[in-house]
């Protein structure tokens, strides 16, 4: 079980981030041959990523459901679209694959979304927590005197 910090505390970064979300979408359940390489495909990315700390990814969270999400956490965009098209990563011949055999055929979905964040432009508060988030991939302070409230993190932060 992991540790819970009893205190609110909130994420301490001075350099932009991104925040990337990912996932998939099983449209037609007993097609497994076509959406369970997806998800195998993005555990072996996960375990890369996780193994080789220069890639530029600081941390992932992750819920299934249908769809799936993905919460990631990198260094900056740069590095982020270098893993996305390196040709000796598990990322580039994954893609290759899944247009291949899904492309747009409606059996399986798969989106992301990508935001660049600035210092100042975000703001998090955790509280009752194990290590979790933005909090996780940076580093976690307490959320007292003026980093207390919302509007006092963004302050701060800018």
């Amino acid at each position: 079980m992991p540790e819970i910090h009893a205190e609110r505390l909130t994420a301490d970064v001075d350099d932009e981030f991104v925040v990337f979300l990912i996932g998939m979408r099983v449209n037609r359940p007993w097609k497994i041959h076509k959406w369970l390489p997806v998800a195998l495909a993005m555990r072996r990315m996960i375990v890369e990523l996780e193994s080789h700390p220069d890639a530029g990814m600081l941390n992932v969270e992750s819920w299934l459901g249908n769809p799936t999400m993905m919460v990631q956490y990198w260094r900056s965009f740069d590095h982020l679209e270098k893993y996305a098209t390196r040709q000796d990563q598990e990322h580039l011949p994954a893609w290759k694959a899944f247009n291949q055999a899904v492309a747009s055929n409606g059996d399986v979905g798969i989106w992301h979304e990508t935001y660049r964040v600035r210092p100042g432009d975000f703001e998090c508060v955790y509280n009752n927590m194990p290590s979790f988030g933005l909090a996780r991939a940076t580093r976690a302070i307490p959320a007292t005197g003026a980093l207390a409230t919302a509007a006092g993190r963004l302050k701060a932060a800018g």
